[in-house]
């Protein structure tokens, strides 16, 4: 099963990406952040295989908050 963090500023853009994600047998969304900085926090936490990211959001940029998580 693979783990995913999904990260929109848009809660009904999650939420449909949500539904798409976990209509399949091996995917499934372990946490949802809704800014950069949310999406690092929710990363160290939920531990994710993988995090599937918005380039746009408020607060602290999806290209920034990868950057950080990175480096980490």
């Amino acid at each position: 099963m693979t783990r995913v963090l999904l990260v929109d500023d848009q809660s009904m853009i999650r939420a449909g990406i949500r539904m798409i994600l976990e209509s399949t047998d091996d995917l499934v969304v372990v946490a949802e952040a809704g800014d950069g900085e949310a999406a690092i926090l929710q990363a160290r936490a939920s531990k994710p295989d993988v995090i599937l990211m918005d380039v746009q959001m408020p607060i602290l940029d999806g290209i920034e908050a990868t950057r950080r998580l990175r480096a980490e």
